[in-house]
């Protein structure tokens, strides 16, 4: 009986492994801890598990040999990672600079090949097409020392973004390249050829960004539900355009990559859905392809005698000296300080991603040999390194020189904002939380208050109990997008003083409301619910009616009424806009007249904004209807008004959500009251419930003696 289970076992572990549960469940070991082994001594997670894909390749301990399940997830994590190279591209970013960044971008494009073809040519010795391949190579970077410009709050500054769009064109025309090589590397680089590529190519584009996107946008309408849905399909667009990719002559990975940029602005960053992309992605597919690397790589060579070391100095000096050259032409052009081109070298001298696809694609098809592949393992590992110290020296430099985001002040804000999204009906709460975390402040520690004000009546207990249970499902749908959610239930006498309490226990910069229901015949006596939170509270509210997924939008529509700009909490509310704008890589037309125009300019110039921003003069705001030349279908209106009493309050914007709901019934609208200095309320018996009968009566007898202000 022994012997035979140490039959068993020894044959379980017999080396190369062949049971599939423990080949998966080493593999999982590995990319459990590897990056925290390795974190220890500062190398970078991605050559953390190429090295471990070393130690149990074929190479190393032979613990796993390639299989067809291994390239399967190989191939997988491959497509993956540029497709989130393509989704995580800041298109408002690109845009705002897209002169600059196009000039960069072939600057850091033709620099690094120029430098790199003579020297693999005539000095490595290698024939032309690998020439191309290698110094096609040098000139893909990754952006892997993003973070740090992030973490010292210069990720708008201007040679920060012109690199950032710089990525855009390096990429996408080394992939190009890479097509063309692999033409020729079978034969095939004729007249013929030339002309398949250019129509395939040309039917490639149409379909994935004139078909695809309008399925897209129909499929997450129709389907708003099924959030797993939503995965699924985003993973068959993939696939589905790395095949059309196959088909139309070019490689499989250009697919993926354009696949991201066609869904670039119906997938927000901060939304559930790129959430699990990048969790699975990163988890899983990503972490198996760079193991399967590692697989490839034969360390020996390396030792069988200097040409292997030569060629991994030779291939790593080439990269980092041709991407400081481009940085240094790139400093002269534009005039950018010595520190701005020190973060401009720091952020395109890393090389990961998309220089392992192109090195693999190319030992795939035999082009290049494992000398190269050797010698690309170890550039990135110092490329990478070189670009984190490079890009953190840098950074230090511009925050010292006072060239930052935003000032102190406003940074702090940011980080202690404190959101509170009361629930009262739970079909708002997935539209209400996903709004809420599109515009929260990415500084910001503090998770969102989720907020349900029970009434203080014989049925409390019950109703509490109940509460606490619809909010659960509330922490189950936030925890999709890893949004970190405060869950609060509280019993009041009045849901607007419960809900007034609250926002100030936890200090709360905005509420957000669903849009307020119809109200019945009490209601209209003792004064609406939404009315009563606003003249309770101080702090910044937002109404929101949205129907439709927010990623459908293609305009916002801000409508901003005389003087609104001198509301106290007009900069935070047009900050959440541009936020808004930002996840939805949309544009916004500001409604405005001329003063205020001139203070929004100011705050995008002040902030160093990158969505792009319209104006449109209007002066006739007593009548909602005259904004309909304004507003489009498809565009999110956004209409900045203000509590009774302010400086920029009308007596048209009595009741002006139940206005706006029938005149734009068909369209997502928010509805925001700036916040205003505290302790100012006309109410001062504010929790009683029947005070707002007495400010109706006033208002009725004020409208028959004061004229509209225009």
């Amino acid at each position: 009986m022994a012997k035979s289970i140490f039959d068993q076992l020894s044959h379980a572990f017999e080396i190369p492994l062949s049971n599939p549960v423990l080949i998966f469940a080493l593999i999982l070991f590995i990319i459990l801890l590897s990056p925290i082994l390795l974190r220890r001594i500062k190398i970078p997670g991605i050559i953390g598990l190429i090295l471990s894909g070393v130690a149990i390749g074929p190479h190393g301990l032979n613990l796993l040999e390639k299989s067809s399940a291994v390239d399967l997830f190989s191939t997988i994590g491959l497509l993956y990672i540029m497709f989130i190279a393509g989704l995580e591209l800041d298109m408002n970013e690109f845009r705002k600079t897209r002169h600059k960044s196009l000039l960069f971008g072939f600057l850091t494009f033709a620099i690094p090949i120029g430098i790199g073809y003579p020297v693999c040519y005539y000095v490595l010795g290698y024939d032309m097409l690998a020439s191309i391949m290698i110094s096609s190579m040098f000139a893909t970077h990754t952006l892997v020392a993003y973070p740090v410009v992030n973490s010292y709050g210069i990720s708008k500054n201007e040679a920060v973004a012109i690199t950032i769009g710089g990525t855009i064109l390096t990429d996408t025309a080394v992939l190009i390249i890479l097509a063309v090589i692999i033409g020729a590397s079978q034969g095939q680089l004729d007249q013929q050829f030339w002309l398949t590529l250019g129509i395939s190519f040309a039917i490639f584009l149409l379909i994935m960004f004139g078909i695809v996107p309008r399925v897209a946008k129909w499929f997450f309408q129709k389907v708003e539900g099924e959030k797993t849905a939503h995965y699924i399909f985003v993973l068959s667009v993939v696939f589905f355009a790395a095949f059309l990719a196959e088909i139309a002559g070019l490689e499989h990975i250009i697919g993926a990559f354009v696949a991201g940029l066609a869904l670039n602005k119906l997938i927000p960053h901060s939304s559930a859905l790129m959430n699990r992309i990048e969790f699975i992605g990163n988890a899983i597919f990503i972490p198996f392809f760079l193991i399967s690397v590692g697989m490839i790589v034969d360390v020996s060579v390396l030792l069988n005698g200097p040409l292997a070391l030569i060629i991994a100095g030779t291939l790593t000096v080439v990269a980092i000296f041709s991407k400081w050259v481009a940085a240094w032409f790139t400093q002269l052009l534009f005039g950018y300080s010595s520190s701005q081109r020190q973060v401009i070298f720091g952020l395109s001298s890393a090389h990961a991603a998309a220089t392992l696809a192109v090195i693999m694609v190319g030992f795939r098809y035999e082009i290049i040999d494992e000398n190269v592949l050797n010698g690309t393992i170890v550039l990135i590992l110092v490329t990478c390194i070189v670009a984190t110290l490079a890009t953190e020296a840098a950074s230090k430099k511009v925050v010292l020189a006072g060239d930052q985001d935003a000032m102190p002040s406003e940074k702090n804000i940011a980080r202690e904002e404190q959101l509170v999204l009361p629930i009262a009906n739970l079909n708002n709460m997935e539209s209400l939380l996903d709004f809420a975390t599109l515009i929260k402040s990415k500084h910001s520690p503090h998770p969102i208050t989720v907020l349900t004000v029970v009434p203080n009546n014989e049925m409390a207990e019950q109703n509490l109990q109940r509460a606490r249970k619809n909010l659960d499902s509330t922490a189950k749908y936030a925890s999709g997008s890893e949004t970190e959610v405060n869950m609060m239930a509280t019993i009041d006498h009045n849901i607007a003083s419960g809900i007034s309490r609250a926002a100030r226990e936890v200090m709360a910069d905005g509420i957000l409301l669903g849009w307020p229901s119809r109200p019945g015949i009490i209601e209209k006596m003792v004064g609406e619910k939404t009315e009563s939170i606003l003249n309770q509270t101080d702090t910044n509210l937002f109404m929101c009616h949205v129907d439709k997924p927010l990623v459908l939008q293609k305009r916002i529509v801000v409508c901003c009424p005389p003087l609104s700009e001198s509301e106290l909490g007009f900069d935070y509310c047009v900050e959440k806009i541009m936020r808004l704008s930002q996840e939805l890589t949309i544009p916004i037309q500001f409604v405005c007249d001329v003063r205020t125009k001139q203070a929004v300019s100011l705050y995008i110039e002040r902030n160093k904004n990158s969505t792009r921003v319209l104006f449109t003069d209007h002066n006739e705001w007593d009548d909602l209807a005259t904004l309909r030349s304004a507003i489009k279908d498809n565009d999110l209106i956004v209409f900045i008004s203000a509590r009774q009493g302010e400086v920029s309050y009308r007596h048209s914007f009595d009741g002006i959500a139940k206005k706006l709901g029938k005149v734009y019934v068909q369209h997502s609208r928010i509805l925001i009251f700036p916040s205003r200095r505290a302790g100012y309320s006309l109410d001062e018996y504010e929790d009683v419930s029947a005070a707002p009968i007495l400010q109706r009566i006033g208002r009725g007898i004020g409208n028959m003696f004061t004229k509209d202000r225009r």
